[in-house]
């Protein structure tokens, strides 16, 4: 409870900087971030000496285990949010209203305007995410637990590869295996991509077996304490063509190269250009598809990104993935990921599955 009433301070400080006198959270993830509680359809006004929680009944017991030091408003049957919201923003008695332009509807902010008198509603972008890419040493140990859950129930998933199984099958394998490990969920929905369908970058696991495929592209992550992790690897059989190890240790020598330059100060698009320049000097520069990395941490895609041009900088405690890829329609593809923790010096790699060429060779069993 602590550590919320803390982060609500930080966000205080903000208000000035927005020219804002309250903040309405609508956003979930980080209602939760603010206050500890995990259920959803509930927004938090945060105000300059304040904060209460708008919910519902459902959630009244909730709320009290969760966060007992957050002053709620649970609506009764027949009440609206909306008419929570005018009644608890007209009781908070402040002028300037910041909303959350990445959350809220038009259709709530022009109820809002409509019925909120001598209220000035005021758009703001990412003053909660702006405080959350800031991960504390709670936030990146629950990361470093998400991620030992993912390998080790990865270990188990690679021993059991059958030739006959599914990419299906053997995501839902996967994520039961990091569930038996300790995971609250997986991370998001697992990519298992055999052969050719590794061209996809979010490639949707389907009823086809592997078969005789000669290469499986596994993108997965845990969840723990509502903190994710989020890894790649790629596995080979039999004997892939001369070209696939090339591609791979050309995506490998990018992934090292640009988490050996990421420091505290650099830009995402400083960070991102080390990989691409790696990728495009070895030919393969249009087929990389999609930024080198993205933070990570209560959502598994948050700020700070690791894009081309992207303008954040950098700074101690953020958490990123490091994710450079080369896609060939109709042939496969390659990406190697890694959650990185940038420190005061540069960064620490917390993941450690094995990624070398020799770690790739597998064998399925039969």
């Amino acid at each position: 409870m602590e550590i919320h009433a803390k982060r609500r301070q930080k966000l205080r400080r903000l208000f000035d900087r927005a020219k804002v006198d309250g903040l309405l959270v609508t956003n979930f993830t980080n209602v939760t971030y603010l206050t500890g509680f995990t259920g959803d359809d509930s927004y938090l006004l945060v105000t300059g000496d304040g904060e209460v929680i708008l919910s519902d009944a459902r959630y009244t017991t909730q709320l009290s285990e969760e966060c007992p030091d957050v002053r709620t408003f649970i609506r009764g049957p027949g009440q609206t949010m909306l008419s929570t919201i005018r009644e608890t923003v007209a009781e908070a008695k402040i002028e300037r209203l910041g909303i959350e332009g990445g959350s809220m509807t038009v259709g709530i902010r022009d109820h809002l305007d409509q019925h909120l008198d001598r209220i000035d509603l005021v758009t703001t972008y990412g003053l909660v995410e702006e405080l959350r890419a800031i991960k504390d040493k709670s936030e990146v140990d629950a990361i470093r637990l998400a991620i030992g859950q993912a390998q080790r129930g990865f270990a188990v998933f690679r021993a059991i590869l059958q030739p006959q199984m599914t990419e299906k099958e053997l995501a839902d394998e996967l994520e039961y295996q990091m569930r038996k490990f300790g995971a609250k969920d997986r991370a998001f929905p697992s990519i298992v991509a055999a052969g050719p369908r590794a061209a996809l970058p979010h490639a949707v696991p389907t009823d086809g077996p592997i078969g005789e495929q000669t290469s499986l592209l596994i993108d997965w992550g845990a969840q723990e304490n509502l903190y994710r992790s989020d890894l790649t690897r790629v596995l080979t059989f039999g004997r892939p063509p001369a070209k696939f190890r090339k591609i791979y240790e050309t995506v490998l020598e990018a992934q090292m190269a640009t988490i050996g330059a990421i420091q505290p100060g650099m830009t995402g698009g400083e960070a991102d250009a080390v990989a691409r320049d790696v990728i495009t000097k070895a030919g393969f520069g249009k087929r990389f598809e999609h930024g080198t990395g993205h933070g990570l941490g209560l959502d598994v895609h948050e700020g700070p990104r690791l894009g081309k041009g992207c303008q954040t900088v950098l700074k101690p405690g953020m958490v990123v993935t490091v994710e450079p890829g080369i896609y060939l329609p109709g042939w496969g593809g390659v990406r190697i990921e890694d959650d990185v923790l940038i420190t005061r010096t540069g960064c620490e790699v917390l993941s450690s599955y094995p990624k070398g060429w020799d770690d790739t060779i597998s064998e399925i069993v039969t």
